[in-house]
């Protein structure tokens, strides 16, 4: 309290305190003059006033000093009310001013404020963050926006290119024989499933981001479910020259959730160890938990390492990790965005970490509680 009146006290000029004070003096010296008369009237017309007068005359200097006091602390007290009702005034206007240089700076070091507005400046540097937010969140979309129909546009291009020239070939009958003629119907045929897999994720990807997907949860054996998938993958693998080894070292490796979603993040991580792993021949899985989380490990051994510059971004849509892998393209770039935004919508972890022969994606999965687990089973 005794700053602030300080602080109203140092904004009024010294001429203007000077001032302030001369008023206060005359003010109760006016109305000393003024009461006089008043006081003359009620002596004359009340023995209680006469008595109290007579009394109050012994300490004549002391009642005028009192007197003399009061007025001008009430004067006083008056004209600070006044100044302060400025000084706040002043300060409003200030931020104002400093509110419309925030928006044309971003940069501008706010001055300090009483602490009476402290809060106010708070809450309106607040506001302009968000707003400064808001648009570049607005640009950021619309640059995604633009960047994800640039990459469809090119993703989808090439197979479709493909498509057509061997049909125009196929149209025109510029093929040799029967043989020629099934190898561009085959090559046709890959191409068509490599763009309806393409289209798939591109939907998946935007329904997931969208929070257009509710998850049909249930509880999952991890262990049962890698299992399964080992055994439906194994054509894939024996094709490429790969083996898939399954370990697991879990006492109960059980999570509440999607189990066809859980599959297609494994079923993207093992395409993304087949196609950069190939070289390595094995693909590992391991299983750990503890009390609170199923621990996934999945481990290619590719000569080439994801190179750490390119760790932070391979979750991202439409990234790859191909300059040194060239001769291992072909996905859409959303396997493994499209896998991340699985695991995030279970309340997972998604890591990899890399080096030359060794790429190991690691999968973290809240637990069912053993208590849940037994009650659902009391209760059947």
């Amino acid at each position: 309290m005794r700053h602030n009146i300080w602080r109203v006290i140092t904004f009024i000029p010294m001429w203007k305190r000077l001032l302030y004070v001369l008023i206060a003096f005359g003010v109760a010296t006016l109305s000393g003059a003024l009461l006089l008369p008043a006081v003359w009237y009620f002596e004359e017309s009340s023995r209680f006033m006469e008595s109290l007068i007579i009394v109050l005359s012994y300490f004549r200097e002391g009642v005028i000093v009192m007197f003399y006091s009061l007025m001008v602390i009430v004067c006083l007290v008056l004209i600070y009310q006044y100044e302060r009702k400025r000084y706040l005034q002043f300060h409003i206007e200030r931020m104002t001013s400093l509110v419309e240089e925030l928006h044309a700076n971003r940069d501008l070091v706010e001055p300090s404020v009483p602490p009476e507005l402290e809060q106010l400046m708070a809450t309106v540097r607040a506001i302009s963050d968000s707003a400064a937010k808001a648009e570049q969140e607005v640009l950021q979309a619309d640059r995604l926006k633009h960047e994800l129909v640039t990459n469809v546009a090119h993703d989808l291009r090439s197979p479709l290119t493909s498509i057509t020239g061997y049909l125009d070939l196929i149209h025109s009958d510029r093929y040799r024989d029967e043989v020629e003629l099934r190898h561009y119907i085959q090559v046709i045929h890959e191409n068509a499933t490599h763009l309806k897999g393409l289209i798939n994720d591109i939907f998946d990807y935007t329904f997931l981001q969208n929070d257009r997907i509710a998850l049909q949860t249930s509880e999952v054996r991890l262990d049962e479910l890698l299992n399964q998938l080992i055994m439906q993958s194994t054509l894939r693998l024996s094709e490429v020259g790969m083996e898939a080894r399954f370990s697991s070292s879990a006492e109960r490796p059980i999570v509440e959730g999607d189990a066809l979603k859980l599959v297609r993040v494994f079923e993207n991580i093992l395409e993304n160890a087949i196609r950069y792993g190939r070289d390595g021949t094995y693909i590992d899985m391991f299983i750990d938990d503890t009390d609170e989380a199923v621990l996934i490990n999945m481990t290619n051994y590719g000569e080439e390492a994801i190179p750490s510059r390119d760790i932070p971004y391979v979750f991202e849509r439409f990234f790859r990790v191909e300059q040194s892998r060239a001769h291992y393209t072909g996905g859409s770039g959303l396997g493994l965005a499209i896998a991340k935004s699985i695991i995030d919508l279970h309340e997972g972890e998604i890591h990899v970490t890399s080096q030359p022969r060794e790429t190991t994606f690691t999968i973290i999965l809240p637990k069912v509680s053993s208590n849940a687990v037994h009650e659902k089973s009391w209760l059947v």
